[in-house]
Order: C-alpha cells, then structure tokens, then sequence
C-alpha cells in the first residue's frame, strides 16, 4: 500500500506541476499529508496543497484501491495481542469508504477493541493526537501502550504520546531510521512481530 500510495502522490504532484523523485517522496511516508507537501512543494499555498491531496485520493482509489491486499499477518498479530493480554486499536489516518474497505480486508472486526481514524483528530502524525486518542479510549496507561508501526513518524507520535513504539519495516524505511525515530524493537515485518508478543507478551515490549 506505500507504493501506490506514494505513486499516486507523485502523479498528483506531477499534474499540480511539481516532479518529484519517487525516493524523496519515500522519505515522508507515513508523515501527515499537509506537512509533507509544505517540505515537498513549499510553494504551494494552502489550497493548492489541499487540491493535490484530494487528487492524490482520486488517483489512488480509481487505480489502486481495487487491488490492495494486507499484509501477511495481520490477523495473527492481533491474535497474538490478545494471547498476550492486551487490549488493540487500530489507529489511522485512514478514514471513510477507504477505511471500511480496508477493515473488510484485514477480518480483525473481532480482535479489535477500538477503531482511530483521521476524522477523529485534526493532524497526522507524527502529531501525537491520534496515539493518545486510542490510548484514551483504550483505559489503558500511556507508559503501557506499545504502538506498532512501520515508518519513523509512527514511532515520533507514539513517543510524544508517551507510548513505546515498535516498528516493522514494510514502510521502506530502513531498520537505523526506525531505532534512530525511538522504536524500542524493529522486525522485519508483522509475524516477527507477533512471535516476539507470543514469547514475551506486551508489557515486555513496553518495558523494553
């Protein structure tokens, strides 16, 4: 999902006349959609940047919504939570039909405790509003919480939320960008994760 996500971004990008190299674009992933486009195109004034982000959500659901799949093991991570105790939300900027479709994809309506999405908060991360949001609505401690995410804004939300983070690297980032972010634990993807919560359990995470 990054990929399209970020080709659907460079074609938005690209028809609002601005080329940007994929890479570049690589290095904001995952970072609040306004605030990577100041970095990206700070010429563009707020309404513009609001047109590239609507196309960008146009391109993406007519060329690539259609055929996104999850990730291998999302279901047994959240499985694996539960084993271990914990209670999961799934936090995202996500929000709408496109959430709902994604939901219908992943089958974890009867792992998930609560849902976060972008209508919910005012700014993407790496803003801490919506990991503090689900920690809230959870009932559970901030210093107890373990946000798992695959980019370094993920990691910066989950720390100023004052939660521990760990990350997986199916965002393209490399393992040294998500220690450096503050992740206390990085797999290589979601079943490394889940087998490190199948021997340790969450609060060893958290307390990493």
């Amino acid at each position: 999902m990054r990929t399209q996500n970020l080709l659907s971004q460079q074609e938005a990008l690209s028809n609002a006349g601005k080329n940007i190299a994929y890479d570049v674009l690589q290095l904001y992933s995952g970072l609040d959609g306004d605030s990577g486009l100041e970095i990206l195109a700070p010429d563009l004034d707020e309404q513009a940047r609001k047109d590239v982000l609507k196309a960008k959500g146009r391109i993406y659901q007519e060329k690539f919504l259609p055929g996104i799949r999850p990730f291998n093991g999302v279901r047994d991570l959240f499985k694996a939570i539960k084993r271990a105790g914990g209670r999961a939300a799934l936090a995202t900027d996500c929000q709408g039909p496109q959430l709902q479709h994604y939901l219908s994809l992943l089958d974890i309506d009867d792992l998930v405790d609560i849902v976060i999405c972008g209508s919910d908060v005012e700014r993407g991360k790496p803003d801490p509003g919506l990991i503090a949001a689900a920690i809230a609505r959870l009932g559970v401690a901030a210093h107890e919480a373990v946000m798992i995410g695959d980019t370094p804004y993920d990691a910066e939300a989950a720390t100023a939320a004052r939660a521990a983070a760990a990350g997986v690297l199916t965002g393209g980032f490399a393992r040294e960008a998500l220690f450096e972010a503050g992740c206390i634990d990085v797999a290589d993807d979601l079943p490394g994760i889940a087998a490190r919560l199948n021997i340790d359990g969450v609060r060893s995470l958290s307390e990493a």
